[in-house]
């Protein structure tokens, strides 16, 4: 396994992270996972025997459950891990139950910390935007966290780049703990975070933790173009997240004659393909079954090559947008031999 520093910290985390969103199986999270503590326990110990260090939870799955199951799984382990976790999802009935509120932030990361059975949290991040709450209230809730010693260092998910730039003015100006990483969709079939975030993330220093690499499962290579696939597959029950199915399945054609050439599965090109990308700082991976973890803990081995990447750029290319098109003009203004092309 190997180790990317996470953004501008002085933090190490394996390049792949393991996601707990299939333990539990309870409420609205029963079609992602059902995994029972038995099972949990398995999957972390063959995941930190492979040298992954790195592991992912959040607080909204299974209503709780996974953290706790992720808890004991860990268990004397705990210190072998970077443990991050999420807070803003709807925890409770209560109108304060949810959000980034400095009173649901500090409610929040003791139940966690709690659920876990530890006394720090490495990594805390918010999990969306809160229309409600001031950017200036989250980020100050969060930055006694740090002064606390209960969080290490803070993240985000699921943000716009300007929500993403304002937080990070706003903890520059007060000198609070910012933002050291954002975890976001991200595939070779869904390559949007591209055209803001992507410049975003290599401006400001920050670490790049890509959720949904397969795009729901839909990129590993199980599913015909009618959206037929295994019995018990997430996309058969949860058509998350959205894909333009026509441009996806072109490109699992693809991918697939470059994983028969390995013999490996299309979900290993798949994987390999963001870890060449350069902003990509760790790929979060699940998994029902072992058999389905050892085939994700063997995409770091794919190398594909020059041509390989380039026919997969060719064919995943987004469509110019304004005013990306005219950065692309005008830049030729700063270099006279490209005025003509």
């Amino acid at each position: 396994m190997k180790y990317r520093q996470l953004g501008r910290t002085g933090l190490l985390v394996s390049e792949l992270c393991f996601g707990t969103m299939t333990f539990g199986g309870k409420g609205y999270w029963t079609v992602i996972g059902r995994l029972p503590q038995k099972d949990a326990d398995d999957l972390v110990g063959r995941v930190l025997d492979a040298g992954v260090n790195f592991i992912d939870t959040a607080d909204i799955y299974s209503e709780g459950e996974a953290e706790k199951i992720l808890g004991k799984a860990l268990g004397k382990r705990r210190k072998e891990v970077v443990l991050a976790t999420k807070v803003f999802g709807r925890m409770g009935p209560g109108p304060n139950d949810t959000g980034l509120s400095r009173g649901h932030i500090m409610q929040a990361v003791e139940e966690s910390l709690t659920r876990l059975g530890t006394d720090y949290i490495d990594l805390y991040q918010i999990h969306g935007f809160d229309v409600l709450t001031p950017l200036e209230e989250t980020l100050r809730a969060l930055d006694d966290l740090v002064h606390s010693g209960k969080v290490r260092y803070l993240g985000c998910s699921n943000l716009a780049a300007w929500q993403l730039m304002k937080s990070l003015w706003i903890s520059d100006r007060h000198h609070l703990h910012r933002f050291e990483s954002l975890q976001a969709y991200y595939t070779v079939a869904g390559r949007d975070l591209e055209r803001e975030l992507v410049p975003l993330l290599q401006d400001q220093n920050m670490g790049l933790m890509v959720w949904s690499p397969l795009a729901g499962g839909l990129l590993s290579g199980k599913f015909d173009r009618k959206g037929k696939g295994p019995e018990g597959a997430r996309r058969a029950d949860f058509d998350f997240p959205p894909v333009d199915r026509e441009r996806a399945f072109n490109l699992v054609d693809l991918m697939r004659e470059m994983a028969d050439a390995r013999n490996v599965s299309v979900a290993r090109i798949a994987l390999g393909w963001l870890l060449h990308q350069p902003v990509v700082t760790s790929v979060i991976v699940g998994a029902k079954t072992p058999e389905q973890l050892e085939d994700n803990l063997s995409a770091p081995e794919i190398r594909l090559s020059e041509e390989e990447l380039a026919s997969l750029k060719e064919a995943s290319e987004l469509p110019e947008e304004y005013p990306g098109w005219m950065f692309k003009r005008q830049s030729r203004y700063r270099f006279p031999e490209t005025e003509n092309e």
